[in-house]
């Protein structure tokens, strides 16, 4: 019986309710439910259940079906531009040792999130040879070796909720820092929109179990940006606090693909940095090629940077 569940839960999460942000906690570890494989096979050998042996085909083929061709890699010689996105954490007690590694990959396009206004001045400084080029935004920032233009900020803030909201009045609500921008880089071969993000944090509480709430917001109006605009060339890099198998990316995975689902190799787990087990430093493109993807050693931070080569 629990061979069948597990078969069903694998292609059927979508089905599962998100109260209490259940769907989405499942479907950010939802890889890992193949470690119950093994588990069920051993139960199966002891009780010496030849019944049980052929409910497990289930389970291993629809596991395979969704996540076998992550296993191998993808990665393919050649590309245009190195892209690097990084979740540099406020917590990053050596943000210049961190900007220097960074710098060291190579990337033309590096993308930062979680900046701090003491931090800030450190990265400009220790990236400036590197990168001539940058813009930032709040919290996010892009630093380029190529021209950049027409950069904005996009609203991916969900906005204050709660008892406290109730008492203030709009001009008195507290002002959050922006957390997404939009730019445009000047490449040999035309204009590339590039987002850089950084989505609402999730929280595991008492009361209401996976909150999901700003992130699944942020998501949604991300999406809707991206929608927006129609750039034929698109970049999304940041931090989604959140897996493409989240059913809360669908306005967004449904329009870009993952360069790491295209072009990496395994599944690129890069939170948390001391023991990955899932992957929410996102990069995600359309009208180019992704031609491999890769993780960066760990640095300060929290986070494994990402990185990708893409073509056109």
């Amino acid at each position: 019986m629990c061979a069948l569940l597990l078969g069903l839960l694998l292609p059927l999460h979508g089905t599962l309710t998100d109260r209490a942000g259940l769907g989405s906690l499942v479907e950010t570890f939802l890889p890992w439910f193949g470690l119950l494989v093994p588990v069920l096979l051993a139960g199966a050998l002891l009780r010496r259940s030849a019944a049980a042996l052929v409910a497990l085909l289930l389970p291993v083929t629809m596991w395979l079906h969704l996540f076998g061709g992550l296993l191998g890699d993808r990665s393919q010689a050649g590309g245009d531009l190195t892209v690097v996105s990084h979740n540099v954490a406020a917590e990053n007690r050596d943000p210049a040792g961190t900007a220097r590694e960074l710098a060291a990959s190579g990337a033309d396009l590096l993308a930062l999130e979680e900046l701090t206004d003491q931090a800030r001045g450190t990265y400009e400084k220790a990236l400036a040879k590197a990168y001539p080029h940058h813009v930032v935004r709040g919290t996010v920032g892009l630093w380029s070796r190529l021209p950049l233009s027409d950069t904005r900020s996009v609203d991916v803030l969900r906005g204050m909720a709660g008892p406290l909201a109730e008492t203030l009045r709009p001009e008195d609500m507290p002002v959050e820092p922006p957390r997404a921008l939009r730019t445009t880089v000047a490449t040999e071969k035309g204009p590339l929109a590039v987002y850089v993000a950084h989505l609402g944090s999730v929280r595991v509480t008492a009361g209401s179990g996976f909150w999901t709430d700003s992130r699944d917001a942020g998501a949604t109006k991300l999406a809707a940006a991206v929608a927006a605009r129609h750039d034929k060339r698109v970049l999304v890099l940041g931090d989604f606090n959140g897996t493409t198998d989240d059913r809360a990316f669908k306005g967004l995975t449904s329009r870009l693909r993952s360069a790491q689902e295209v072009a990496g190799a395994g599944f690129g787990f890069s939170w948390p940095a001391s023991f990955p087990v899932a992957r929410i430093d996102q990069i995600l493109v359309r009208g180019v090629e992704p031609r491999s993807a890769w993780l960066l050693p760990a640095t300060g931070s929290d986070h494994l940077p990402v990185a990708a080569r893409i073509s056109w």
